[in-house]
């Protein structure tokens, strides 16, 4: 590894909001490594990796099980052996319907990725940031708008994006003394395969379907880039990016 060259981790990084950002580090001379469950798609995203940038490695990984977690940190530990940046971006939905319809399975997948699979990750960057020299890094949580002003019949979602906002500043008070910084960025209808729908129509609080806005997810690759690139004394604590004309202010 060249001596200058910093390291990250992304999680969900083979579509979407996690592959723009693997991408933006990639092409900033970042190492990245990508976690992902499906092996294909992470490969896709190294397949774009911009020319004389950092060097992206995948790891399969299903951040759900703390084991594998565990060995993708092991990974990029053994080819770079440090870790300055972690995206905590994958995440899921459960299936939209009354919370009262939720099976406890549906229930437990949904916070089994969302929270215990982001809280796993963290655990295994502090081990990881505390123990290199020079000491520290930054964890930056991928949370949602939705914690804040939820969608109709999103409560798993909405519930777990909650948490993140306290597994956050948790861990930005505990990592001071360890120079680990912690930020959350919550997004609102970044374009991804994910808001495609979108367009044509989603749910409203009132339950009719109206289109939104979307906005080019390379603005949010540049936000978290932005966020990444801070010195470790400095930090933002908390962003949001958002499509400008979305009911996000009014929403309800």
């Amino acid at each position: 590894m060249s001596e200058n060259a910093r390291v990250a981790i992304v999680t969900g990084a083979g579509t979407g909001i996690g592959q723009a950002v693997a991408l933006a580090l990639q092409a900033n001379g970042y190492h990245v490594v990508l976690a992902g469950r499906h092996r294909a798609k992470l490969e896709d995203t190294i397949k774009k990796a911009k020319a004389g940038g950092g060097e992206m490695r995948a790891v399969p990984t299903d951040i759900s099980d703390p084991l594998a977690v565990k060995a993708l940190f092991h990974a990029a530990d053994q080819a770079y052996g440090r870790l300055d940046v972690l995206f905590n971006n994958a995440g899921i939905g459960a299936p939209v319907k009354p919370m009262e319809e939720l099976t406890a399975d549906e229930w437990r997948k949904v916070v089994s990725v969302n929270l215990s699979g982001v809280f796993y990750c963290c655990q295994e960057a502090i081990k990881l940031m505390k123990s290199q020299d020079p000491q520290g890094g930054r964890i930056i949580n991928n949370g949602s708008i939705s914690a804040h002003s939820p969608r109709p019949c999103t409560a798993p979602y909405t519930a777990t994006k909650h948490a993140i906002a306290g597994l956050t500043k948790s861990i930005a008070l505990d990592g001071r003394k360890f120079n680990i910084a912690c930020s959350q960025i919550d997004i609102g209808n970044a374009a991804t395969e994910m808001t495609e729908p979108f367009v044509t129509g989603v749910m409203q609080a009132d339950g009719v379907k109206r289109p939104e806005p979307r906005f080019d997810v390379a603005h949010v690759a540049s936000a978290v880039l932005y966020m990444a690139s801070l010195p470790l004394d400095t930090n933002v604590l908390n962003m949001t990016i958002k499509a400008t004309a979305m009911p996000f202010e009014g929403r309800g």
